[in-house]
């Protein structure tokens, strides 16, 4: 197969690959990238998929392997955001004629969105963990009590009380059909509060230290822990805990779909354990690509190993693919998380009514109102645009198409 990449020379530092062949790529998202690879410990050169849009400090999208050091801000805030699909045993002809009745009883089972500013009333925290929550936490509880000893500020706010919780902005449960008419539930949401206290503080740790030891960056947001140090132990062993926080997070609210799904009275008995999936998009790793063990960050990207199962969605009214990975060495064995961004959410708001996002999402029980409009499909690159960019990175699994979202 030919190369679907191109190559972006730069003036100082490694090159990038760019998996962005057809797709839009934004002149601000390459500056980033550019930034990135003139850093002196990055690893043969910057990879990016074809969702890559512009992020704080590093592009959404971009996979970065480093040998000595880590950029907190190369992982992001939403710490081990991910996916996680199932598919059932009911097929299209189980659903009733009219899906309402399913989008509220799961929207009554996982709290979602936010509201009090994340005070005590927010209905998108649990005021009273369930038994589930409080036996996850449990196992959880001792490694974080670890870190907040070191570094108290992660501590302060909920943690808990998000544990199987949806969040907002591009976080979703939904309920699709594949190609064969077989129903999935899929979700998307990561470590919640927790992980974004645990980014951010990590991110303002690094800004210190390069102030401290006087070390001039192209951008200040990619300040980076060196390997060995104090910092650099307790971000890795901090970022760990977030990635299993938001497995777990993803495992109790599909536990939680499945049991709302199977209380509604509008199905017939079913199971839910079928090729379950169930990925981080940003996080950090441990791997050997190319001679050299090094720190591998996927920020808006899923490691696709020959053989590596993952999901790929697209927007609101797209389609979303589970993919099997082709172990392609060039991108670091990986792929987009996504459609990607192709706006915005402020320009999202001001471009599209309510009546465009209706239009957009028609024959998807969601919700179709202003509050969602940043997230309305138009927003979002082509996924079958996406896709094609990707086609030597993934292969194509089951196409999904969604019939119920819920959105924070």
């Amino acid at each position: 197969m030919e190369r679907s990449y191109n190559v972006i020379p730069t003036d100082a530092g490694v090159p990038i690959k760019a998996w962005t062949v057809g797709v839009p790529f934004d002149a601000g998202a390459e500056a980033q990238l550019r930034n990135v690879a003139s850093l002196p410990f990055i690893h043969r050169w910057v990879a990016v998929m074809p969702d890559a849009h512009q992020g704080i400090g590093a592009t959404v999208g971009s996979v970065v392997a480093t040998d000595g050091a880590v950029i907190p801000a190369a992982v992001g805030v939403d710490l081990g955001c991910g996916m996680m699909a199932a598919r059932t045993s009911l097929s299209a002809s189980h659903l009733p004629d009219t899906l309402r009745g399913l989008r509220v009883a799961i929207e009554a089972a996982v709290p979602h969105g936010r509201t009090d500013n994340g005070g005590k009333n927010d209905r998108g925290a649990w005021r009273s963990p369930p038994p589930a929550q409080v036996e996850a936490w449990g196992r959880l509880e001792p490694r974080f009590k670890e870190i907040v000893e070191k570094h108290p500020r992660v501590g302060r706010g909920a943690s808990i009380e998000h544990l199987g919780t949806l969040g907002t902005g591009n976080h979703f449960i939904e309920l699709c059909l594949d190609e064969e008419d077989r129903v999935w539930i899929m979700l998307h949401s990561g470590s919640r509060g927790v992980g974004n206290r645990i980014g951010s503080y990590f991110i303002a740790l690094a800004k210190q230290e390069m102030r401290r030891f006087f070390v001039r960056l192209p951008d200040e947001d990619l300040a980076y822990l060196p390997d060995g140090t104090k910092h650099f132990h307790d971000y890795m062993q901090a970022v760990s805990w977030a990635q299993d926080f938001a497995a777990l997070n993803r495992e109790l609210m599909m536990a939680q779909v499945v049991r709302a799904l199977r209380g509604s009275g509008e199905l017939p008995a079913f199971e839910a354990t079928l090729e379950a999936v169930n990925c981080h998009h940003n996080y950090v790793a441990r791997e050997h690509h190319y001679g050299k063990n090094v720190l591998v960050t996927r920020k808006g990207a899923v490691r696709a190993r020959t053989g590596d199962l993952g999901i790929i969605p697209g927007s609101m009214g797209a389609r979303s693919f589970i993919v099997r990975g082709l172990g392609n060495p060039e991108s670091f064995c990986s792929a987009s998380h996504g459609a990607g961004r192709v706006m915005s959410r402020n320009e999202a708001r001001r471009r599209f009514t309510v009546a465009d996002h209706a239009a957009a999402t028609a024959g998807v029980e969601c919700r179709k109102d202003r509050d969602v409009i940043d997230e309305t499909p138009a927003a979002y690159k082509p996924i079958d645009d996406v896709m094609r960019a990707q086609r030597d990175l993934v292969e194509i699994v089951h196409t999904l198409r969604q019939v119920v979202c819920v959105k924070g």
